[in-house]
This record gives C-alpha cells, structure tokens and sequence, in this order.
C-alpha cells in the first residue's frame, strides 16, 4: 500500500481542507482493496478494475463524504469560535465587575448619551422620517390658496369652491376639508350635571374616508346627514369615547345633547386617529359633526382642504392642473377689486404638518449627536487610562502567547457590552422622556401624542450602541495595536513618568471634547439669545397681568338683548374684588383669527386691493383689559351701535396704509368689501402681533360687538388684575353662572399661557439643545478632570522629586494648572472656528440674533475657561499635597 504524501501532513497546518480529506481516505481503501486482490493472484490492472467495480459510483461516494466532512468541519469551527467566544465573556464579565467604578462610570456616561439620542431620534423619525399614521399617506395634499394681497399668507377656501374642485378635478380621487375656525370649548354637552365645554370640528361628509380613516364603531356621516334640516349626528374621538362614555361598545344610536340639540352618535374613530397633532398642534377634539354646505354659503373662507391624489399622479401634476382650475373657481367676494379666484399652492400633508420643523429637528439630532461623540471621547480617555494600568497585564498575556487580536477583540467585547449595558438603560430614559413629551399639551409640535419607541428606534439603538463601543475603543486599540511588548512592560510598571505617545493621545481626546462642547455651547447660546429677543418683543399687548374666560351666552340673534347681556356681564364682573377692568371679544390674539378685507372709502387701490384685516369684535373695556396702547382717538362705547353707521377703530399700519400722511380718525372705511357696509374710525391702536412674536404685525381693525351690523363668532371675558387668575376664577365663574346657569365650566387662562402656547416650538428646541449644550459642558469637564487627575498620578514620583528639589506648592498648582488652560484654549480655538462655520448652518432659526454675536462667543470661553479652571484645580490640589519621601520612597 502506497502511503499518502509527506506535505498533506504539512497541509493541515494551513487549514482544514475536508475536500482532500475524503479523496486521501478514499485513496487509501481502493489501494488496500487492489493489493488484497493482487496477493490473491489477480493481475494489477484486474486487480485495479475489480476494486473500482465493487467501490461502485465512486464520484457520489466521494462527493457524500465531501458534504459530511464539510459539515461536520463548521461544526467544529463553531464550536471552537463558540467556546472561545464564551470564554471571553466570561473573562470580559469578570474584569468588569472587579472594576466596578468604571464600569458604573461609563455606563451612566453612556445611557445618558445614547438615551438622548434614541428619545430624539424618536422625534425626528415621528416628525419627519414616518408616512403619517394613514392608509397611503404619501398621496395626501395640502391645498392652500395663496393670496395675491400678502405673498406670505394663505387663506382658506369657500364651500362652493370645495364643492366645484371636487366635481371638476382630474388628479384627485376625492378632495375633503374641514371648518378652520373652531376653537376650544366651541361645544357645550348639556346632560344632567353643569354644562360641559367640548371642542368639535365640523368636517366635510368625505372627510374621513379621503384620510382613510374607518370607525372603530358605527360608520361615518351618510349622504341624508350632510344636507340642510337634516337630523343631527356626531363622531366621537377615541379619548373623548373612554373617557366620557367609558369606552361603552353600545354608544352608536344613543342621543346626546348638544348646544340644546339632540345628536345622535353614529360612530366612534380609532385611537390612532388624532385629528389635533395633525391638523391643529397642541388641541384636543373630542368630536366631528357634518359640515352642512347649504348653511355656510355666506360664511366666506371658511374651509382646510385636503385631497388624495389618484394612483400614478404626482404633485407636480397636480399643482400644473391646480394652476389653470384654480382661478376659475368661485371666489366668495364679489368685488373685481377684491381679487379675481383663487391660486393654487399644493404641498405633501406630510410637508405642511412637520416640514417647517425640518431644520430645527435636523440640528437637534446634530446636537445630540455632538452628545455621543463628547461621551465616546470621554469613554476612549478613560479607557486608554486603563489600558494603561493594564499593560502588564497585556504583555504578560502576549508573551504568554495570546495574539494582539485576541487582546484587541477582548477590548472591543468589554466596549461593546458597557455599550449594550447603556443601550439598554438609554431605551429606559428615552422611554420615559417620549412618554413625558407625548402629554405635553403645551407644545404646540404636531404629531406629539403618537410619539414612541418602534422597530425603527430599537434598530437606531442598536446601531448607535455598536457605532459608540467601536468609536470609544478605537484609540485604546490602536495604541494597543501599535505599542511594543518592551513599553508595555515598561509602562506597566513603577516608571517615573508615562509614555509621551501616550499622553499625547489622551491630550487630542481632551481637545476635541473641548472643541465639541465648544460648538454646543455657541449653538445653544444663539438660539438662546434669539429666543430672549422673541420674549422681548413688543406684543403689542401686555399678557402678564390678564386673563380670558370664554363665556356662553343666549341673545336669540338680537344685537339689542346681546349688548344688554354683555353689559350686564362686565359691569358685575368689575365689581369683583382684585378685577381692574374687563372687556369682551369674539376673538383673542394668537389664537384663531378670521380676517375681512378693508378699504379707505373714495380711494382707488391697485388690482388685488389691500391685505386682508384681521377682525376683532370688541365691547368697550377690551383694549384696556388687554393692556393694548390707543394712540389716538378714542375707544368704543355701548352707544355706538346706530344702525346706519359702525364704527371702527384700526391699527397703526392700517391707518399709515390707507390714509397716509392724513388724520384717520373720521373717515370713512369700507368693510369687507361694502357685505358689512361702511364704519368710522374713531381710534388708532398700536400694531399687534396676532399670530406670533417672530412674524411681523399685519392689519387689524377693532367693531363693536353690539353693532347689528356684524355677527360675533363667540364670546371671550378678558379681565386685567394684579392677582393670580386662579385665585378669581371661582368669582368670576359664580357671575357668568348667575347671569347663565347654562355657562359651561370653562377655565380662566392667562393671556401669557397664549403668548407661551404660541412660542412652545421654539421653547422646546431651545430647552432641549440647552440641556444638550449642559450635558456637553458636564461631560467635558469630565474629561478635563480625568485626563489632569490621572496625569497628575502617574507624575507622583516626577512631583515628589521637584518638590524634594525646592518647588513649592504654588509652583505645583501653578503648573497643573496651566497644562489644563494649555488644552482648554486648544480646544476653544479649535471649536471657536468649527462654530463659526456651523453658526451659518442655523441662521435661519435665529431671530434678531447674528451667528457670530460676539457676546454668545464671550460667554462660551468664559464658560469653558471656568469649567477648565475648576477640573484642573482638584488634581492641581492634590499634586501639591504629595509627600516627596513617599514619593521617592515608592520609587
């Protein structure tokens, strides 16, 4: 029998090779089954061919063993990478619990950090990144009409328009809207108890099935519901459903009673379904009646539209056909002056709800991200400080045999678990935070309650924790990876100093931290400035010191009766004690506004006229109890309400607009168009922000709200006191309650809850990036104190011999000291010029702040020269106190 190769003994040395394996031992039995054959008297090339007769199929035999040597080859391999692989966990597991303090260190360092990421990410992914929660969401279309008279505002859209849209389209498969002008407590549920404010929407009969939303019960408005005298009916909101009705599966038929009319509940929406985070951020809708068409023909623009393109259609196409349709509609205002049709502007639903979030969420998760990049420079520095203290440990191991590999894969086990560890704990935090976010009402964000944590977040997690545990080891392993088994002997034991490679690295760790936090800093700085001069900006207005109820009402459409109850309603009201004046109006600033149009009677305008006005209807007392200036003329009174003439008192650009260089007061206006006839100014009041601090004052104008000639849309008790509202809200309840025991129990909110309501956006981002910014800082100063403490500990003996030598102890601290500043203004300079260049990146977001203001600057090295002076001093103090005998003695 022939023996097999000397080399396929060698072979094995490079590998297993199963394939050779089989064809070696199959070799083997052929060759011993020819030579039995042959000492039995066979010829050899007999011998040979009987022995490959009785082998039969001798490829299938082979190609078998193959594939059973092959697999029974990764069985061992993954047994062999298993067991290794346990080994190290365990061996990883055991060296950090023995190091407790800075396994409890990074873990906490890193569930801050990537807890802060995931809970914004959750944000940005809810906001920007999900198809918003309906069937097909991406063929949703915001249909806005720009108005020609102000490029930056749109209004809109009349009911006939909607209705000749809907017929005349070719691009969408339905077009629906809803009522624009409903505010909170709009409803009254009248029931056995005190009359209860609810907030409803009045929606076009296809509103719902264009969004794709079904009924969790009952079904939605019929075709017999949404026409005129029909019977009333409602759809409840999921809350709204559990909450007042305890989720009753048996609610669809039964009657309810609604400002004194009995409706019916047809059906209950499903609880992901939230009308206000959508379509109105921050308000909550407890229930949907029909819009009736033929009853809002005279209302104006009254109507959101929204339409669902047809399968295939783009918006680009939707948008040309909505560019030659739209001016053929029919525009509510008669007037040619007044504007000649609508124009078009469509947009994705997804981009009107969130997209002018875009660009402040985007450097909310660089903010955050900037976090995650401070904590892994914070991690990499202390883990180079304890590879460091570890050096002998990796030399002996080396020598002992252990390959740098295997040394460099335990480093990144042990990352990788505090990663996992913090990941875990950071899912917690996030948790918490989404939760604590989702019920904030205040915030004015769309989406809000739909925030959670999804499949798409814990992938984020995931990946963000193995990205943080392969950054924060890369140094340590690369100096592992590159250092000699001689310095690491040498490092590893009493020397009298550390390596100069070493400390050079630990010192790039502390100024890019520096740097990082510095970029933060200035980040938030400006947006903290801006939002300072958002707060400082004259409303118009003073919030601090009034107050607004809404009040309810029945003057059966007689301006006579209703000016005799809203006088009635004041007059008590101001007898209360701590109330200094009261006024009413049908509408609040910086809430729902309506606007009509105005004209300066006998004067010709270009082709799309003037502006639109904002319209406040207002009894006399309002602009004091607003705090609002009156620069000339005087205020309304309860005597002006003569049936041929109105009154009408505007704003200071509205004046300077249609009478400029001329004395306003006595002329002639013409309301909406002449629909509301003609009004005489009688004031001039300062411009008022309506909508938001940060967008310029547009026109408004100021009619009685007695005057038979207007209809108000509600009524709002504001009152001006130097007491805490809610210490007269039980008072002030008790007089609308005694002139209306139907008033509903609605709250006294303070004007500033508006004014905060309308500036909760910016608040929010401010607030986050703020506490990023703090974080940062905190994280920074941490790495500033461990770098000098741990320096200061490895120069123990280097210390000890100077001050053995006559160095005092201010000399000491002194020298601390200064390498601490030497890495601190290294790092500023180093930020200071990424901050310049990131500052522009944010501009947009600012208001009346300049990226480069120099004073946000100023505070940023004075903060991070601070914080530097303060990690420094510590170990600074510690270094002075050491004893140069112990010192040299531990030499």
């Amino acid at each position: 029998m022939r023996s097999n190769h000397f080399w396929r003994r060698y072979d094995r040395l490079l590998g297993p090779d199963p394939a050779s394996d089989v064809n070696d031992e199959l070799r083997f039995h052929l060759e011993a089954r020819i030579e039995d054959l042959i000492a039995q008297g066979w010829e050899p090339e007999a011998a040979r061919q009987e022995a490959k007769r009785q082998f039969g199929d001798f490829r299938t035999v082979q190609q078998i063993g193959q594939r059973m040597g092959e697999k029974m080859e990764r069985r061992k391999r993954f047994t062999e990478r298993l067991s290794v692989l346990l080994q190290d966990l365990r061996y990883t597991f055991r060296t950090l619990a023995r190091d407790r303090g800075f396994s409890i260190v990074s873990i906490l360092i890193l569930t801050l950090a990537i807890g802060a990421n995931v809970a914004v990410f959750s944000v940005v992914n809810t906001l920007l990144l999900r198809p918003l929660p309906f069937p097909n969401a991406q063929q949703l279309i915001r249909i806005h009409d720009l108005d020609p008279k102000a490029a930056e505002s749109s209004r809109p859209f009349s009911t006939d328009a909607l209705q000749e849209l809907q017929q005349r389209t070719r691009t969408f498969q339905q077009v629906t809207g809803y009522f624009g002008f409903s505010g909170p407590g709009n409803v009254k549920l009248i029931g056995k108890d005190q009359p209860r404010p609810l907030t409803g929407i009045s929606v076009a009969g296809n509103f719902f099935p264009t969004l794709g939303v079904k009924p969790l019960l009952g079904r939605n408005f019929s075709a017999e519901e949404i026409v005129r005298n029909s019977r009333p009916v409602a759809i409840l909101s999921y809350p709204f459903w559990k909450r007042q009705f305890a989720a009753d599966p048996l609610i669809i038929g039964k009657v309810i009673n609604l400002d004194g009319n009995p409706t019916t509940i047809v059906g209950v929406l499903p609880d992901t379904f939230d009308f206000g985070s959508v379509f109105s951020p921050g308000s909550k809708v407890d229930l949907f009646t029909p819009a009736i068409f033929a009853d809002m023909e005279d209302w104006g623009n009254t109507m959101n539209l929204v339409g669902r393109l047809k399968p295939g259609v783009t918006l680009a196409q939707a948008q040309a056909e909505a560019a030659s349709l739209f001016p053929q509609l029919h525009y509510n205002f008669k007037r040619p002056d007044m504007g000649v049709g609508y124009s078009a502007d469509l947009s994705t639903l997804k981009d009107y709800v969130s997209g002018k979030l875009r660009r402040s969420l985007i450097v909310l998760w660089c903010a955050v991200g900037m976090i995650l990049l401070i904590a892994c420079v914070n991690l990499s520095s202390l883990l180079l400080a304890r590879s460091a203290a570890r050096s002998r440990e990796f030399a002996i191991r080396t020598a002992l045999g252990a390959g740098r590999a295997r040394i460099i894969r335990q480093l990144l086990m042990e990352s990788l678990l505090l990663s996992l560890a913090g990941a875990v704990l950071g899912l917690g935090l996030a948790y918490g935070i989404l939760g604590w976010l989702s019920h904030q009402n205040s915030i004015a964000l769309p989406l809000l309650s739909s925030l959670h944590i999804d499949s798409t977040a814990l992938a984020w997690t995931l990946l963000v924790a193995i990205a943080a545990s392969l950054l924060f080891s890369l140094m340590p392993g690369i100096r592992l990876a590159t250092g000699s088994l001689q310095e690491a002997l040498k490092e590893g034991g009493q020397a009298t100093g550390e390596g100069k490679s070493h400390q050079r690295m630990r010192s790039v760790l502390v100024v890019c931290e520096v740097a990082l936090a510095c970029v933060l800093l200035v980040g938030a700085g400006l947006l903290l400035r801006s939002f300072l001069h958002v707060l400082d900006v004259d409303l118009g207005f003073q919030p601090s010191h009034s107050a607004a109820i809404s009040v309810s009402y029945d003057d059966g459409g007689d301006p006579v009766k209703r000016g005799v109850i809203l006088q009635q309603i004041l007059q008590r009201v101001e007898q209360i004690p701590g109330v200094e004046t009261a006024g009413i109006s049908d509408n609040l600033p910086l809430t729902i506004n309506r606007s009509w149009g105005i004209d300066a009677k006998g004067h010709a305008y270009r082709k799309h006229g003037v502006p639109d006005t904002f319209v406040y209807l207002v009894t006399p007392g309002y602009l004091r109890a607003m705090g609002m200036h009156l620069v000339q003329g005087r205020d309304i009174a309860w005597e002006d309400t003569d049936k041929k003439q109105a009154v009408v008192i505007v704003n200071e650009t509205v004046a300077r607009y249609l009478w400029p260089g001329e004395d306003p007061i006595g002329k002639i206006a013409i309301i909406n168009g002449s629909s509301h006839g003609y009004a005489q100014v009688i004031g001039v009041v300062a411009d008022v922000h309506e909508t938001s601090a940060e967008t310029a004052p547009g026109w408004q104008m100021y009619l009685s709200e007695t005057a038979p000639q207007f209809g108000p849309v509600g009524a709002h008790l504001v009152i001006r006191t130097k007491l805490p509202p809610a210490s007269l809200a039980s008072s002030v309840m008790g007089v609308l309650r005694e002139i209306n025991p139907a008033q509903p129990a609605y709250q006294l909110v303070p004007i500033q809850t508006l004014v905060d309501r309308a500036s909760s956006p910016r608040r929010f981002f401010v607030l986050l990036v703020a506490a990023f910014a703090g974080l940062g800082l905190l994280l920074a100063a941490l790495g500033i104190y461990g770098v000098i403490s741990y320096s200061v500990t490895r120069r123990t003996q280097e210390i000890g011999i100077r001050m053995a030598l006559g160095a005092t102890t201010g000399i000491v601290q002194r020298g601390v000291v200064l390498d601490t500043l030497r890495l601190t203004l290294a790092g500023i300079a180093l930020g200071a010029a990424a901050s310049l260049a990131s500052a522009r990146l944010i501009t947009s977001l600012l208001f009346a702040t300049s990226p480069w203001d120099a004073t946000t600057y100023a505070g940023m090295i004075v903060a991070l020269i601070a914080v530097a002076l303060v990690s420094g001093y510590l170990p600074a103090r510690r270094a002075s106190r050491i004893n140069p005998l112990i010192a040299l003695r531990s030499q």
